[in-house]
């Protein structure tokens, strides 16, 4: 019974990878390649899961329930950034680069979440290089995609006087 609950994880795992930007139009084959990869982890309502500051290197995949992002600001204290729920996914940019994660990723609702440690990706994308390049464009795109989406609400938002 515990493998077969292990094993529907791991097609849920698979599912959300398949429906995200960074893992899109990739074969099954890679993406079970990289769930196989994950872990799964559970956390209860208000836990942090990481904080601001901390080091980036873990990637989350959102399976159940819901996470907060969010900053604190001083002297009005924490500040939404998003709320993100089953299917989505956050700290995919500790994939890529060194710095301390920007904001805090803290428990809405208890929620199980895949967990991809970026080393475990490094060590696959450096023995498939077909997936490397794969998987390296996908990033390329969501973050043309996320820069784009960002001039646009400054644009909105200096066209407002509200910045």
């Amino acid at each position: 019974m515990e493998d077969e609950t292990m094993h529907q994880d791991e097609v849920s795992a698979i599912d959300v990878l398949a429906g995200i930007p960074i893992f899109s139009g990739l074969p099954m084959s890679h993406l079970r390649r990289i769930a196989d990869l994950g872990t799964h982890e559970e956390h209860r309502t208000n836990t942090l899961i990481f904080g601001e500051g901390d080091t980036g290197d873990k990637f989350y995949l959102i399976l159940a329930g819901a996470v907060r992002i969010s900053r604190t600001v001083p002297g009005m204290g924490e500040e939404a950034l998003a709320i993100l729920r089953s299917g989505s996914y956050f700290g995919e940019m500790s994939l890529i680069d060194e710095f301390p994660r920007s904001a805090d990723a803290r428990c809405h609702e208890t929620c199980k979440v895949f967990v991809l440690r970026k080393e475990d990706l490094e060590d696959l994308l450096f023995v498939d290089r077909d997936l490397a390049y794969e998987i390296l464009w996908n990033f390329v795109r969501t973050l043309s995609q996320r820069l784009r989406e960002t001039n646009d609400k400054m644009t909105f938002l200096a066209i407002s006087g509200k910045f």
